[in-house]
């Protein structure tokens, strides 16, 4: 082809019609896209979320695959061709997108190593929260704010408890081969949770062990239950040793106080809400049996006499006092 004259080089009717060609199939693979997510979310509509999800990913990773397959065959009809342009087009790529090529490769290990799910509640590149999107590249999460102990932790985080901050934070997928992810949800959807109470050494001990236990018996049985059900499960996959789903309390003694540390099971996805239940019940039988919760504040009780003398007036030099 000409233009003024001037041979462009690569340009001639058979390199345009294979354009052309390109353009139709990758309108044809936008076009199949949206009828197939159409016709995903018709058929399981909101009720089956994470079938729904996987199916279209999959309807995503294979029109992606067949679109590839379909331009390949279109510019290299020639096998030797496309030997030498795969060579060279995997030569640059391995340099240019390596952060990209291994994403997609943290993609594909997602998905078959079932690492987590849309959904699952994790941390990832030092974001906690939920899983809301997970795409070739990126995974999109929900951000959830930290518990007081890791308040220091970065990115900071204003929301002081595991409740969603409002931020949507996307993370790339080749973290899960430089970090560890953790999973809260995927496979054992609890975790053992802790409350702390002080008592003095003259506090009645014995009862308020027995209050903590109550407590937490009333708000987390179900769950214990649940959780020893999950448990079972896991034994059966993995090689996981027995674990006290019980609330149980610890006694740890210090040199101001007693520590009373109360363990129980909770819910991965609730966990705040039980713990302000069991909290709200136990300072009420607290004090309804007179004892009290010690601190490290200090009350005065007295002062010794001050007395203030008025300072003598400077007259000068040579001036005498009035």
């Amino acid at each position: 082809m000409d233009l003024f004259g001037v041979p462009l080089i690569g340009l001639n009717a058979e390199n345009g019609k294979k354009l052309i060609l390109t353009v139709i199939l990758v309108f044809a693979a936008l076009l199949l896209r949206r009828v197939a997510t159409f016709a995903i979310s018709f058929v399981l509509q909101r009720h089956h979320e994470r079938a729904a999800f996987w199916s279209h990913q999959a309807s995503s990773l294979s029109i992606a695959i067949l679109l590839i397959l379909s331009i390949l065959s279109v510019w290299f009809d020639d096998p030797a061709r496309l030997t030498t342009a795969a060579g060279l087009i995997t030569a640059g790529l391995a340099f240019a997108l390596q952060k990209v090529i291994t994403s997609i490769a943290g993609y594909l290990v997602i998905l078959r190593g079932r690492t987590f799910s849309v959904g699952d509640r994790i941390t990832m590149g030092g974001v906690r929260g939920d899983v809301i999107a997970l795409g070739f590249i990126q995974t999109t999460i929900m951000e959830m704010g930290e518990p007081p102990d890791v308040q220091s932790a970065e990115p900071a985080v204003w929301v002081r408890s595991r409740q969603f901050t409002g931020r949507i934070v996307t993370v790339t997928n080749d973290k899960i081969f430089d970090e560890p992810i953790y999973n809260y949800t995927r496979d054992f959807p609890f975790i053992w949770e802790e409350i702390r109470i002080p008592i003095g050494y003259k506090a009645d001990r014995a009862k308020a062990e027995q209050i903590l236990l109550a407590a937490a018996s009333r708000h987390a049985a179900t769950q214990a239950r649940l959780g020893a059900e999950a448990l079972a499960r896991m034994h059966a996959r993995y090689f996981v040793r027995s674990a006290d789903v019980e609330p149980v309390v610890f006694i740890r003694l210090t040199d101001n106080w007693i520590e009373l540390t109360l363990r129980f099971l909770a819910d991965a996805l609730s966990v705040r809400r039980l713990k302000d239940c069991i909290s709200r019940e136990i300072l009420a039988e607290l004090e309804a049996n007179g004892i009290e919760i010690a601190s490290s504040t200090f009350e005065i009780v007295g002062l010794p006499p001050v007395r203030i003398a008025p300072r003598p007036a400077d007259h000068g030099p040579g001036r005498p006092p009035p």
